[in-house]
């Protein structure tokens, strides 16, 4: 029989083993890998519990997000509201302030007419007594002339 190399690496393989498993290496090496596997475990529980959390603190974002929709939709509303309330009270103001200025201006075109009125009578009046006074001046019978002047006079001033 004739030993080549590849007898000599299965040889040596065989040793190796035998000596691995008479130290206690597969003992050692089972426990790495159990103690790996827990660490995995452990943190692949980890990342689940950080994943719940996650998505508890999402859902809790998005329903603060919707809640403040509603609240700015509400403010927006009653925003709307108070700018057309301001509007409508800013319109009645506006007719309001024009009916004043309106019955001032008859208020005032009222005493214009009364004293446009006054003046002409004043001017009538001071005319008739000039002209009274004229024809009293230039005719005999002034006496007749000045009843009848006082009488229209009366009559004009009423």
């Amino acid at each position: 029989m004739e030993f080549d190399a590849e007898f000599f690496v299965a040889l040596g393989f065989v040793c190796f083993v035998a000596i691995a498993i008479y130290a206690g290496a597969l003992k050692k090496l089972g426990a790495m890998l159990d103690e790996r596997g827990l660490k995995i475990s452990a943190e692949l529980a980890e990342a689940k519990r950080l994943r719940e959390e996650a998505e508890a603190i999402l859902a809790s974002f998005k329903k603060k997000a919707a809640d403040a929709e509603v609240e700015a939709a509400a403010l927006v509303e009653h925003a709307r509201a108070e700018a057309e309330a301001m509007a409508k009270e800013a319109s009645e103001r506006m007719t309001d302030f024009i009916e004043r200025r309106r019955k001032q201006a008859d208020a005032k075109i009222a005493l214009a007419e009364t004293q446009a009125t006054a003046q002409v009578r004043a001017a009538a009046a001071d005319a008739a007594t000039k002209a009274a006074e004229h024809v009293l001046r230039t005719h005999a019978n002034a006496g007749d002339l000045v009843s009848q002047g006082i009488a229209d006079l009366k009559r004009l001033m009423h």
